[in-house]
């Protein structure tokens, strides 16, 4: 019993030995946050991508990054810095409206903190830490005085400034700063503008788009191995959403259904919020058979795996449109794609792509929530994770520090042992009972009435 208790933790012991590999890497560390604004998940299948598939070889890919609802650009960037759902974060939609204050969100008018002090970015947290700085470029929220913070570097945003430009500014922060930034953000607005111009599904122009942001990638790449910072820094390479297809024949008038003097369309498609001027209900009553292409939801009706309800900037009506399908005012749009669908559709996902001391080599992963990331950067960087809606164990079989196995694997380990063991107690029997059995004449035994002697005399 003794022997078998023993194998079972030499066992166990070699297993988490080379499962968790090498986790000594230098300290601080550091962590770079890369986001591609509408890069689609299925883009790395569909397309060739050179300079990210080397990222990939050596070092981690999730196929699918889960979002959360709605699937816009400010919602999500704030979901994977504060590991929060909508409704608990705040920033509800690209335009959103507080019935308290009357003030106004958009993408044009997003630097009061009222709108972002609800949560508490990484950026802000790692700023706070002794010895430590934060760094940005363009990334949503990170030119805001978030709780009265700012990363000690930043960039207003402007989408005049070039993709080089902010990686050498941000490269430059990481290299030569004091104290030390040891978590970077870096946000470049493609493939996303591309997509709603020509949709996913034009391939000769998807193409040309999705290989300049590849020749960035590798731009990046280099730069960090230029400045010596590539082995010793940890860099994720995501996105906020996917992005599907569009068409003039799938378009939802509201202009057919309702007349725009009974309410205030605070956010359009493919999420509509709604403010309604008269009776709610009969506003809701006019919407809802207003076409079979979108659900119509009153905001207490609004699915539970939405996560996007218990927040006051979450308006009373909201419309939510079929995949590929547009609400429009008046029949004007000219998106060819577009983003903000249910979050458990695939062209609304993401992927995720990451490199460094803390991650494995040439390791796939099949899905994650977006919040997931949020805990995960909090465990690489060493800090405390505010209270958060992600699942750190969901990221673990990413890091090298992490002891991870999955259900098929933990059962093959198992029978794999329990077969191991048995075979072992066989042959210990075997030899015990080998050892017991006298050998053939090895000395004569009398019977005990046998005391006549061998010769008569």
């Amino acid at each position: 019993v003794f022997i078998m208790k023993l194998l079972v933790i030499l066992l166990f012991s070699g297993l988490m030995t080379g499962c968790r590999g090498n986790s000594s890497y230098s300290l601080p560390p550091k962590l770079l946050l890369v986001s591609f604004d509408g890069f689609r998940a299925d883009y790395l299948q569909n397309y060739e991508f050179p300079h990210l598939q080397n990222f990939i070889k050596e070092g981690v890919l999730v196929e699918h990054v889960k979002n959360v609802f709605i699937t816009k650009t400010f919602p999500n960037h704030y979901s994977i810095v504060t590991g929060l759902y909508e409704e608990s974060h705040g920033i509800v939609a690209n335009s959103m409206y507080d019935a308290v204050t009357k003030k106004h969100f958009s993408d044009s008018n997003d630097k009061d903190p009222f709108w972002w002090n609800e949560a508490v970015p990484i950026w802000v947290t790692n700023q706070l830490q002794e010895n430590r700085s934060s760094a940005a470029a363009m990334w949503p929220g990170t030119d805001v005085l978030i709780h009265n913070t700012t990363p000690s570097y930043f960039m207003n945003y402007s989408i005049s400034v070039s993709f080089e430009e902010r990686v050498n500014n941000i490269t430059t922060w990481l290299s030569n700063s004091n104290p030390p930034v040891t978590f970077a953000t870096l946000y470049w607005e493609e493939p996303d503008a591309s997509g709603h111009k020509y949709g996913p599904e034009d391939k000769e122009n998807m193409r040309r788009v999705l290989k300049e942001i590849d020749d960035l990638i590798g731009y990046l790449v280099q730069k960090l191995k230029m400045l010596g910072l590539w082995e010793n820094l940890n860099v994720i390479i995501t996105s906020d959403h996917g992005m599907t297809q569009c068409s003039e024949n799938r378009w939802i008038n509201l202009d057919l259904c309702i007349d725009r003097s009974n309410y205030s369309l605070i956010d359009l498609s493919p999420v509509a919020a709604v403010l309604p001027k008269i009776n709610i209900t009969e506003v809701y009553e006019k919407l809802k058979n207003c076409s079979p292409h979108m659900n119509v939801y009153l905001k207490k009706d609004i699915p539970d795996r939405y996560y996007y309800q218990h927040n006051d900037r979450i308006q009373p009506i909201i419309l939510v449109a079929d995949e590929g399908w547009t609400i429009v005012l008046n029949k004007s749009s000219s998106k060819l794609g577009d983003h903000g669908y249910d979050n458990s559709l695939p062209s609304m996902h993401p992927f995720l792509a990451a490199h460094g001391p803390a991650f494995h080599k040439g390791y796939k992963y099949s899905t994650i929530n977006i919040v997931d990331i949020y805990p995960m950067m909090c465990h690489i960087l060493g800090l405390k994770p505010h209270p958060n809606n992600g699942t750190f164990s969901h990221t673990k079989c990413l890091l090298v520090d992490q002891w991870c196995i999955n259900l098929p694997e933990a059962i093959g380990i198992v029978i794999g042992a329990l077969l191991a063991l048995t075979t072992l107690t066989c042959l210990i029997i075997i030899m015990q009972n080998r050892l017991s059995v006298p050998h053939p004449f090895s000395r004569l035994q009398l019977q005990e009435d046998d005391d006549d002697p061998l010769i008569d005399l």
